[in-house]
C-alpha cells in the first residue's frame, strides 16, 4: 500500500511538473518561437527541478543530508527521462504524424514510468 500511495503522490507532483513542462513548453515554442525540441527540454528541465523538491519533501520524505548527491541522482534520472521523452516524442511525431501536444502528452506518460521507477530504487533509496 505504501507503494500505490508514494505513486499517486507522484503522480499528484507530476501533474504539477506537467503543467509547468507545457507552459514553458508553450512560451518558448509559440510565443518566442524558439526550436520545438529545445523548448522541450527546458520545459522538462524545469520541471525536473521542481519535481525533486516536491518529490524530496513530499513523495519519498527523504532525510538524506546530502541532498547535493540525491540531486545529483535524481538529475541523472531525470536526463535519462528526458532521452525517453524526447525519443518518443520524435517517433510519434515522425512515424505517427500526430499533433505535438498529443505526442508529448503521451511522452510524459511513458517518461513517468521510467522516472517513478529509477527514482525510487535509485534516488530516494
Amino acid at each position: 500500500m505504501n507503494l500505490l500511495i508514494k505513486f499517486i503522490k507522484f503522480g499528484v507532483v507530476g501533474f504539477i511538473g506537467l503543467l509547468i513542462d507545457f507552459s514553458i513548453t508553450w512560451l518558448l515554442k509559440e510565443k518566442l518561437k524558439v526550436n520545438k525540441f529545445i523548448a522541450n527540454g527546458t520545459g522538462f528541465a524545469t520541471a525536473a527541478t521542481v519535481n525533486y523538491i516536491i518529490n524530496r519533501v513530499w513523495t519519498f520524505e527523504s532525510t538524506n543530508p546530502d541532498v547535493k548527491a540525491e540531486y545529483f541522482s535524481f538529475v541523472i534520472v531525470s536526463v535519462i527521462g528526458l532521452g525517453i521523452n524526447s525519443l518518443a516524442l520524435w517517433f510519434f511525431i515522425k512515424k505517427f504524424k500526430m499533433n505535438f501536444y498529443f505526442a508529448k502528452l503521451l511522452a510524459i506518460g511513458i517518461t513517468t514510468i521510467w522516472n517513478f521507477g529509477a527514482n525510487l530504487l535509485f534516488t530516494f533509496a
